[in-house]
């Protein structure tokens, strides 16, 4: 049975801003932070999360009455279970997923990476992370169009250091180029959607906002500056676009911050897209 492993492995703490690493590494544990300060913070965790329990339900309470001392009257505001989804979102994703592709490849031992990719232009020319490719050694790539279509991808050319790789796929594969956000209109706070196939689910959109720009981080042994947002990514999202709700890619999802090898903590990282643009366009320029 082929093993998903689309962000590499969900790696963990080298994510994390340099900045944040404080500590320096710990010779027993190993996470940057000694483990008396991690418990004492994991304490002061506990407390507040308490804390934020109890004037929930107090708050609650509060709310529920309220609705019921409303129940019946005309013009009583109607009881919603959940937050209204943003029109300009929904449009977004429609315009976004008819252009993001599965990316699939054969890294030995039965197992398959998987990861995503998005179509930059008519030509047919696919973006997505060189640590997807990489994991093949050569071996050929596939690609699964948002039809459930699977065909060949030729690897255009890649560049480790910003881990971006190029894929073209044949014409017939149809898919919609992308928008691409200009540089400089990316705002912290604002919504986005990361698209792509965690975990092999084809077409997946989870939403979130940018939580910071230019942030540092270690990817492998080079450091970048990232988008870092709170929208879900998962292994198999890595080289699928981080948009926004214009429905235009802001970055390229690359990794996420975990802790003890955890999954999504909600602390994701992209490559701007004005940094996977350039290097995009330099590898067309060679490879076609």
């Amino acid at each position: 049975m082929a093993v998903q492993s689309g962000l590499g492995e969900p790696r963990g703490p080298w994510f994390v801003s340099p900045d944040l690493d404080r500590y320096g590494p710990d010779p027993v544990e190993g996470h940057g932070m000694p483990v008396a300060t991690r418990a004492t913070r994991w304490r002061r965790a506990l407390v507040f999360a308490l804390a934020v329990v109890a004037l929930s339900t107090v708050s609650g309470a509060l709310a529920g009455g309220y609705v019921a001392s409303q129940g019946g009257k005309p013009g009583a505001p109607a009881a919603s279970a959940a937050a209204p989804i943003p029109p300009d979102l929904v449009t977004a994703a429609g315009k976004v997923v008819p252009g993001v592709v599965s990316v699939l490849v054969d890294a030995g031992n039965g197992s398959t990476a998987t990861g995503s990719g998005f179509a930059v232009d008519n030509l047919q020319h696919i973006i997505t992370n060189d640590h997807i490719v990489a994991r093949g050694n050569g071996s050929a790539v596939v690609v699964e169009t948002p039809d459930g279509r699977r065909m060949p991808a030729v690897v255009v050319g890649h560049d480790p250091n910003s881990d971006i790789a190029v894929l073209k796929v044949p014409p017939e594969a149809h898919l919609n180029p992308l928008a691409l956000a200009k540089p400089g209109a990316t705002r912290v706070g604002e919504p986005v959607l990361a698209v792509g196939s965690p975990l092999g689910l084809a077409g997946t959109v989870t939403a979130g906002i940018v939580s910071a720009l230019d942030r540092p981080v270690r990817l492998g042994t080079s450091r970048h500056t990232a988008v870092q947002t709170d929208a879900s990514i998962n292994p198999g999202n890595s080289g699928g676009p981080l948009v926004n709700a214009r429905g235009e890619v802001v970055g390229v999802n690359t990794a996420i911050a975990t802790l003890d090898g955890s999954g999504s903590i909600g602390i994701g990282f992209a490559i701007p897209i004005d940094q996977a643009q350039q290097v995009a366009d330099g590898i067309i320029g060679k490879g076609g």
